[in-house]
């Protein structure tokens, strides 16, 4: 039986493009100093700042995923983008994962906008991390007849995984929220539009086809983007 294979090369730019942004906060620090005590000039201007929000600056929605606050916070990440990213690309395929991976960042910071620290800021790709974690449980689960019994090891781990990191951001100065908005983008998203595979083929030359249909996909992104969305302008005229 053959499986959904290509190179992950949506994870693969993300992970540069995040690095690369990483060194030009390092390099804006170098050239010009902090504007802001612990804050260098890049996450000034994208950063999930509440108030900048507020006046019109929306794209600190999306933003804060390519922005770090320390090597390891960049290092851990980007650690986990790949570990989770590269095969949810493959089964989800290029264009899908990149809409799960900026819908799960857009639910996540909206959430940390409506309960997170009016006075504080955000940055960081976990709010999308979290959100390719819920959508490993689902894809798992809506393809529990195909994967068999990896399907309740693979969920248990990913249950204890963020349950840990949930405990973990319990600590001060991690945006639990963005976690919490993140994962529920991420289930969302993939209980509508997640790959839905079928055997096909008579052995040996059986393969998995998908049988989730391009609206489906449309009507997923559609119900995250009204959700969130709903939530964002909320928040923000309230």
């Amino acid at each position: 039986m053959s499986l959904p294979a290509s190179m992950p090369a949506v994870v693969y730019t993300l992970l540069g493009v995040t690095v690369l942004v990483y060194l030009l906060q390092l390099g804006s620090v170098f050239l010009l100093g902090n504007p802001v005590d612990g804050i260098d000039w890049l996450e000034l201007y994208g950063a999930r700042v509440n108030a900048a929000i507020r006046l019109g600056e929306i794209w600190r929605f999306i933003t804060p995923v390519f922005l770090h606050a320390s090597p390891p916070h960049i290092f851990f990440n980007m650690y986990a983008l790949l570990v989770l990213g590269a095969p949810l690309e493959r089964h989800f395929g290029h264009a899908r994962f990149l809409a799960l991976y900026f819908l799960a960042a857009f639910s996540g910071n909206v959430l940390s906008f409506l309960m997170g620290s009016e006075n504080g800021y955000s940055v960081g790709a976990s709010t999308a991390i979290f959100g390719l974690a819920a959508a490993e449980g689902i894809f798992l689960y809506q393809n529990r007849r195909i994967f068999g019994s990896q399907v309740r090891r693979g969920i248990g781990n990913i249950i204890f995984i963020v349950a840990i990191n949930l405990f973990i951001g319990l600590t001060p100065g991690i945006d639990n929220w963005g976690h919490i908005g993140g994962l529920l983008g991420g289930l969302i998203f993939t209980s509508f539009s997640g790959p839905r595979w079928e055997l096909e083929g008579i052995y040996p030359t059986i393969s998995l086809a998908d049988q989730r249909e391009f609206r489906e996909v449309v009507v997923g992104a559609a119900t995250v983007i009204l959700i969130f969305g709903a939530l964002a302008v909320w928040g923000m005229i309230s």
